[in-house]
């Protein structure tokens, strides 16, 4: 039986728009009384979001500028090695230097050997000054004989004389014996000092991951350590250097 309003096909269709419309409305409420920061599907707004996107970028610059860090000490270096002699060029290899420029990236071993070569300049200044002041010491004693033997001399009968100055060339040979074992005692303690401040120095350069840099007693070894040394050094120079540039 036929009923009064729209076909049944017209009614479903306008169900169909109103239901949409309602499910529209109740949408929009939703978002309209949505908790602040939340948008539409439930998601949570990251306020934190660029300034984490802004902190990754900054991770992956990082190792950028030390791989270009890297790359200009270690041209810094080769053209440095060019000056020394060529058996110590041969020496220093591609991998050895990339291995240096490496340990040099936070200028911390700058730090380390410019503290070494600190104590070691004083190590030697003060070694100097005990040597200088023993010499010292020797040429009083020496002197204060010479004064002893010419008041013996001139108080002296001269059928004695002979005798005496014959006693006085036996102490005085004695003196100088005793001065030169002094001396051979005080060089092998600044021998051994030195020896020692050279271990102190390689331990710690091996320690700090410094390539070639252990303790040995191998000459051609330790010269090849000293030109080390003299790299980082003249390279400390030259950031130095560049640092008052651009300050």
């Amino acid at each position: 039986m036929e009923t009064w309003g729209e076909p049944a096909h017209a009614q479903n269709a306008t169900g169909g728009r109103g239901r949409a419309a309602l499910r529209s409305r109740r949408s929009q409420e939703g978002r309209a009384g949505a908790p602040e920061g939340e948008v539409a599907g439930g998601a949570m707004a990251r306020p934190g979001g660029f300034e984490a996107a802004e902190q990754q970028q900054q991770q992956q610059e990082v190792p950028s500028r030390q791989q270009e860090r890297h790359y200009r000490l270690l041209a810094e270096l080769q053209a440095l090695v060019k000056a020394l002699p060529s058996a110590c060029q041969q020496r220093l290899s591609y991998t050895t230097l990339s291995e240096l420029a490496l340990a040099l990236l936070d200028g911390t071993v700058f730090e380390i050997v410019q503290g070494l070569l600190e104590i070691q300049h004083l190590t030697e200044k003060n070694l100097y000054s005990q040597r200088r002041q023993l010499h010292s010491e020797h040429r009083g004693l020496k002197q204060e004989l010479f004064h002893r033997h010419k008041e013996a001399q001139q108080c002296c009968r001269p059928h004695n004389l002979p005798l005496l100055r014959a006693a006085q060339q036996r102490e005085m040979e004695a003196m100088e014996q005793q001065i030169r074992e002094e001396q051979r005692m005080m060089d092998e303690k600044i021998v051994l000092e030195l020896d020692q401040k050279v271990i102190d120095q390689q331990s710690t350069l091996e320690k700090a991951g410094v390539s070639g840099f252990y303790i040995t007693t191998n000459p051609q070894e330790l010269t090849l350590q000293m030109n080390l040394l003299e790299l980082i050094r003249k390279l400390q120079q030259k950031e130095a250097e560049a640092e008052k540039t651009f300050s």
